[in-house]
């Protein structure tokens, strides 16, 4: 029987999907039920913005 390639990519694939779903609905509920974690990951994203931002510019 010929084995693909492409099958074990795309089995790759979909499992990697499941694992950032559940992770995103686990983090979601956490993210909701608790404010300072809410403050904690704005903070997060805009440090990152910035960050990216600063490299962006710097590779004109």
């Amino acid at each position: 029987m010929y084995h693909s390639p492409i099958t074990d990519i795309m089995k790759g694939v979909a499992l990697g999907m499941m694992a950032g779903i559940a992770v995103g609905c686990c983090g979601r509920k956490m993210y909701d039920e608790n404010p300072k974690l809410k403050r904690k990951a704005n903070k997060a994203i805009h440090t990152m913005e910035s960050m990216l931002d600063t490299a962006h510019y710097m590779f004109r």
